[in-house]
């Protein structure tokens, strides 16, 4: 059994210091996390749990993932050796998952998670930056982090039409990308379908690094000027 370091804190005491970050912490969701692997607390000779200051920060980087990207645990788990790298910090959100898309939502838990009134969901639904499924009333796992992301710009004084150019650019790449695969998408193979998903993954990541930079560069000009 590892000795526990000085000052180490006791699970109570962990969730009293994430609390005013994250309201919704307990001792069953930490217990939980830790029993899919995502955290190792060490423990004390009489077996309770004992939290070192690196386990608060994996913990806080872990629910952050989950609040602000709503990220399955398989995702966050995976980010967490580029976190344990310093190659993650947790602002920026993960590329998407194209092989699982997550649970879809309702109107109602995507309005509580964003954040947003009902007239500002409507206006998005409006310019097309927020989509239903086909057909349907509910809406998928990724338009939580679109609306979440939406609602942060429109607190900064935009508007839902000025949004529309992101989805007007999101749309161009995924023509642009698109027409990689199409080839390979049509096949009726799964190696195929299998090439045109790695395709599209590694695609998209360069996409969103060129995205970012250019980005970057623009904005450094309303700096300077």
């Amino acid at each position: 059994m590892v000795t526990p370091e000085p000052g180490a804190l006791s699970i109570g005491e962990v969730i009293n210091l994430l609390r005013d970050d994250f309201p919704d912490v307990s001792v069953s969701k930490i217990r939980f996390l830790e029993s899919q692997g995502l955290i190792d607390p060490d423990r004390s000779a009489s077996g309770y749990r004992q939290f070192s200051s690196d386990d608060v920060a994996r913990l806080r980087f872990i629910l952050q993932q989950q609040r602000d990207h709503f990220l399955p645990l398989k995702v966050i788990k995976s980010k967490l050796t580029l976190w344990e790298r310093g190659e993650e910090t947790g602002l920026a959100p993960a590329s998407s998952d194209l092989e699982e898309p997550g649970e879809p939502l309702d109107r109602a838990t995507l309005l509580k998670r964003s954040g947003l009134e009902e007239d500002q969901l409507r206006e998005l639904i409006e310019v097309g930056v927020v989509k239903p499924v086909d057909g349907t009333t509910v809406f998928p796992h990724e338009a939580a982090v679109v609306a979440t992301e939406a609602k942060r710009l429109m607190d900064y004084g935009l508007e839902p039409r000025h949004l529309r150019s992101i989805r007007i650019s999101v749309d161009r790449a995924s023509d642009l990308l698109g027409q990689l695969v199409t080839p390979l998408a049509r096949a009726n193979n799964a190696e195929a379908r299998g090439r045109a998903k790695d395709t599209l993954e590694a695609c998209s990541d360069s996409v969103s690094v060129m995205h970012r930079a250019l980005l970057s560069l623009e904005l450094r000009q309303h700096l300077t000027t």
